[in-house]
C-alpha cells in the first residue's frame, strides 16, 4: 500500500489501488445491516479501530448531524433482446426527457443501428415493452423511444431490473435486492446505483440515534455515471466528472447551521451526501441549493461543510474512493484499507463501513 502523498494533478495506480482477495467482495447483505463491521478512522489521531455499524449510537453525540442521501434507486437495468437478429441486449437507463424518450447505455454483440426495435423483458423473461433506438449520441449512449402511451417511469417499472453492479453475482438480481439494494430513508427517484453508505442505517438504529439527540438532515443527489465510473486519466485534473442532479433545502441547511453554530460535528452518510454539502458550501457558507455537480473532490479540495465520513469500502479507481482519501489522509485511508483486508472486513456494497472523523 502507498504511504506517501500523491502530487496533487497525478494519478498513479499504486495511490488508489489495493488487491482484494474476491472472496471478500460482499455478494449479499447481512440480515441485520447493524451488524456489519466500522472501521473507526480518526485522522486526527491517526487511529484505527474495529467496531460495528451498531455502535454509532455511542461514537455520536448529541451535538452532531447526521446527512442523509434521501435518492432512491431506479429500476434501471435492463434486459432484452434485439428484434431483427435475436441476439441479447443490455442496457443501464439513465434519464427520460419530456417527451418520454429515454437516454441508455447499451452493450450487445454487433454494431446496433438506428431504428431497430428491442424487445424488453420482466424479472421473470415476459416480455413486456418494445423500444426503439432512435439515435446514438456523442458520449455513447442512445436515445430510445418506448412504444407505449404509459408514462417513462411506469414503462421503467414494468422492465427495470435492480441495477446491482457486476462484482455482485454478475449483476444478477434476486428477488430480495429489491429491498436490499435501496436505503430505509429513500425518498426522491433518480438514481442508477445505491447511496451504499445509507444502506449500513436500520430504522431501528436511527430511532436510537435520535433518542441519543443527534440531529438528522437530508439531502438528495441522484447517483449517476459520474459516480459509478473509474477515473482512466493518467492526471486527475484530466477526469471529466460527469454532473449528478442534486438538492439541499433551507429546512436541512437550518438543521446543519444550528448544529455548527453549537460545535457539533456533521457526517455525511456516503461520498454522494458529501458533495452536496461541499457544493453547496462553495462560497464559503452553506446554502440552500439546487441543481447539477459535478465536483470531483479530490487532493487540494479543502472541505468546507463536513466533519466526519461514514463510507462504504469502495472499488480501486472510483471517485469515492479518491474521496475518502483526500479527507482521511492517503496514508492513513490506505493503512485502513489493509487493515480490513487482513481482518477479513466485507467490501463493496453489500460489505463493511468506514467511519472517518
Amino acid at each position: 500500500m502507498p504511504t506517501d502523498t500523491p502530487t496533487p494533478n497525478v494519478l498513479l495506480a499504486d495511490h488508489y489501488g489495493f488487491d482484494l482477495p474476491k472472496e471478500l467482495i460482499a455478494q449479499t447483505p447481512l440480515a441485520n445491516r447493524e451488524d456489519n463491521r466500522l472501521l473507526h478512522v480518526d485522522r486526527f489521531a491517526k487511529t484505527i479501530q474495529h467496531s460495528h455499524v451498531r455502535d454509532l449510537d455511542q461514537l455520536l453525540t448529541d451535538n452532531d448531524c447526521l446527512v442523509l442521501n434521501n435518492s432512491r434507486v431506479l429500476p434501471a437495468k435492463l434486459i432484452g433482446i434485439r428484434t431483427l437478429t435475436g441476439g441479447r441486449w443490455r442496457g443501464l437507463f439513465l434519464d427520460a426527457d419530456q417527451n418520454g424518450n429515454w437516454r441508455v447505455l447499451c452493450k450487445t454483440r454487433g454494431n446496433s443501428k438506428p431504428g431497430e426495435s428491442i424487445s424488453l423483458s420482466d424479472r421473470n423473461g415476459t416480455h413486456r415493452l418494445t423500444v426503439k433506438l432512435v439515435t446514438r449520441l456523442d458520449d455513447g449512449s442512445w436515445v430510445v423511444h418506448p412504444e407505449s402511451d404509459d408514462a417513462w417511469l411506469e414503462n421503467l417499472k414494468s422492465v427495470g431490473h435492480v441495477p446491482l453492479p457486476n462484482y455482485i453475482r454478475g449483476g444478477n438480481m434476486i428477488d430480495s435486492d429489491v429491498r436490499d439494494y435501496q436505503t430505509v430513508f429513500a425518498k426522491h427517484l433518480g438514481s442508477i446505483a445505491a447511496p451504499t453508505a445509507g444502506m449500513h442505517l436500520t430504522e431501528s438504529l436511527l430511532r436510537r440515534l435520535i433518542d441519543r439527540g443527534v440531529k438528522i438532515a437530508q439531502v438528495t443527489l441522484h447517483i449517476g455515471i459520474g459516480t459509478i465510473g473509474s477515473v482512466k486519466t493518467v492526471c486527475l485534473d484530466d477526469h471529466e466528472m460527469l454532473a449528478e442532479r442534486g438538492k439541499i433545502d433551507d429546512r436541512s441547511v437550518k438543521i446543519i447551521s444550528r448544529c455548527m453554530a453549537n460545535g457539533g460535528r456533521i457526517i455525511a452518510v456516503g461520498g454522494s451526501t458529501a458533495r452536496v454539502l461541499e457544493t453547496a458550501s462553495l462560497t464559503g457558507r452553506l446554502e440552500p441549493w439546487q441543481g447539477e455537480t459535478n465536483l470531483f473532490i479530490r487532493p487540494t479540495h479543502e472541505f468546507k461543510a463536513i466533519d466526519a465520513l461514514l463510507t462504504n469500502f469502495h472499488p480501486t479507481r472510483s471517485t469515492p474512493l479518491i474521496q475518502a482519501h483526500t479527507f482521511g489522509g492517503n496514508r492513513l485511508i490506505s493503512e485502513a484499507y489493509q487493515a480490513a483486508i487482513e481482518e477479513r472486513y466485507r467490501f463493496f456494497s453489500y460489505g463493511d463501513a468506514m467511519l472517518i472523523t
